[in-house]
C-alpha cells in the first residue's frame, strides 16, 4: 500500500446523480409517513450535534487556490494567519483564499512560511471578519472517538464526512520521502482538495489537518476509509513558530544527519551522506557504512530505520549496529540530534 497527497491538481468537472427512494404511491400516505416517523432521543441529539458542530466550524475553512491547484486551509487565529499543508502552498507565494460563505471576493494570501518535513506551512491574508478555529489536544484521543472531516474535495466546497479515529502514533511516508510522525488514522473520507483542511472532533474542535489518502498500489485507486492527518498539537507548534519567526526553530523531530538508501538485499541501510557536526558524524558513522540495528531494532530497509528513528527523542542515546565497507561489524553510541529548523520564506 502506498500513500497520496491529496490536494487537487486541476479543476475536475462533476457530475450529480440523483437517486430517488421509498416513494409511496399516494401524496396522503406520504403525508401520513412522514409525519409518523421519529427515532431515538440519543440518535436525534447526536444529529443535531453533527449539524452544529459543521454549523460552527465552517467559517473557520477555506479554499486554497494556486496557479497549479486547490486545497483547503484553516483560519488558525485573528490576524488572517492560515495553516495549511506545504504541498498546497508548492512553490506558490501568492494565493486566492475563499471563505465557506463566499460572501465577499475570494482574499489575497500570501506566504508566511513552510516547514516541509511536517508538510505544514502558513499564509496570511487580510484578518477582517475571519473566524478562527478552536484546536483540542490531540494527546487525548482515542482510539474510536468521532472525527468529521471538513475540507474542499474535488473543488466541492465545503463538504463534510465523517468518521472515527481509526488509529493513533501511525508513522507514514509521502511519495517525497517525508516522514510523517504519529499521523491520526480516520474512517472518515479523504478526497483530493481535503488536504489542509480540519479533521473536527465532536465538539468542533480541530484534532488533525488530513493529509494523505491510502492508496491500494496493485489498483492504483484510493483504499476507502484510510486517510491520515497531521495531530493538532502538531499544526499548534509548528504554525506557531512560522508565524513567530517565519520560519521553524525547533522542530522537536528526532535526527540522525544522514542521507540513506536501500542496499540490494535486505542486509541493511546504505550511509551515502553523513552531514559534518551531525549525531551520526560525532559517533563515528561514515559514507558507505549499512547501518543493520537502530535502538535494538533490525533495518533491513530505510522504511523501517525511518520508522524507527521517527520513534525517537532528540537527546536520547541509542546503539546503532554497522557494518563497515570491510566487512567488519560494530555497535556505535549515538545520542538523537533534533531535526534543524526551515529557513525562512523568500
Amino acid at each position: 500500500m502506498t500513500r497520496s497527497k491529496i490536494s487537487v491538481l486541476a479543476v475536475l468537472a462533476i457530475a450529480a446523480v440523483a437517486v430517488l427512494v421509498g416513494f409511496t404511491t399516494t401524496r396522503a400516505s406520504h403525508t401520513a409517513a412522514a409525519a409518523s416517523v421519529s427515532g431515538p432521543a440519543g440518535a436525534l441529539a447526536l444529529q443535531n450535534n453533527f449539524v452544529s458542530v459543521v454549523h460552527n466550524v465552517l467559517p473557520s475553512v477555506v479554499q486554497i487556490e494556486t496557479s497549479s491547484g486547490l486545497g483547503s486551509g484553516i483560519i488558525f487565529d485573528n490576524k488572517g494567519d492560515i495553516v495549511t499543508n506545504d504541498h498546497v502552498v508548492g512553490n506558490a507565494t501568492s494565493f486566492k483564499v475563499t471563505t465557506s460563505s463566499k460572501a465577499q471576493a475570494p482574499l489575497a494570501g500570501k506566504l508566511v512560511g513552510t516547514f516541509p518535513e511536517d508538510d505544514l506551512a502558513v499564509i496570511k491574508v487580510p484578518s477582517g471578519g475571519l473566524k478562527a478555529a478552536t484546536f483540542a489536544d490531540s494527546s487525548k484521543l482515542n482510539v474510536g472517538d468521532l472525527a468529521i472531516a471538513i475540507g474542499n474535495p474535488l473543488g466541492l466546497t465545503s463538504s463534510v464526512t465523517e468518521g472515527i479515529v481509526s488509529a493513533l502514533n501511525r508513522s507514514e511516508q509521502e511519495d517525497t520521502g517525508v516522514e510523517l510522525t504519529n499521523t491520526i488514522q480516520t474512517s472518515a473520507a479523504i478526497n483530493p482538495g481535503n488536504s489542509g483542511g480540519a479533521l473536527v472532533d465532536i465538539y468542533g474542535r480541530v484534532i488533525g489537518i488530513p493529509t494523505l489518502a491510502a492508496t491500494d498500489s496493485e489498483l492504483g485507486t484510493t483504499a476507502s476509509g484510510i486517510g491520515f492527518a497531521i495531530p493538532s498539537n502538531v499544526v499548534k507548534d509548528i504554525a506557531s513558530q512560522i508565524i513567530k519567526y517565519g520560519h521553524v526553530v525547533d522542530s522537536h523531530r528526532p535526527y540522525l544527519g544522514v542521507q540513506i538508501s536501500d542496499t540490494n538485499g535486505t542486509s541493511g541501510v546504505y550511509v551515502s551522506t553523513v552531514t559534518p557536526g551531525g549525531p551520526a558524524d560525532k559517533a563515528g558513522i561514515k559514507v558507505g557504512n549499512v547501518i543493520t540495528a537502530l535502538n535494538g531494532s533490525a533495518t533491513p530497509n530505510s522504511s523501517v530505520l525511518t520508522t524507527v528513528e521517527a520513534n525517537l527523542k532528540p537527546g536520547q542515546k541509542v546503539k546503532v549496529k554497522i557494518v563497515r565497507e570491510d566487512g567488519t561489524a560494530t555497535t556505535l553510541s549515538l545520542t538523537i540530534g533534533t531535526y534543524p529548523g526551515s529557513t525562512p520564506a523568500g
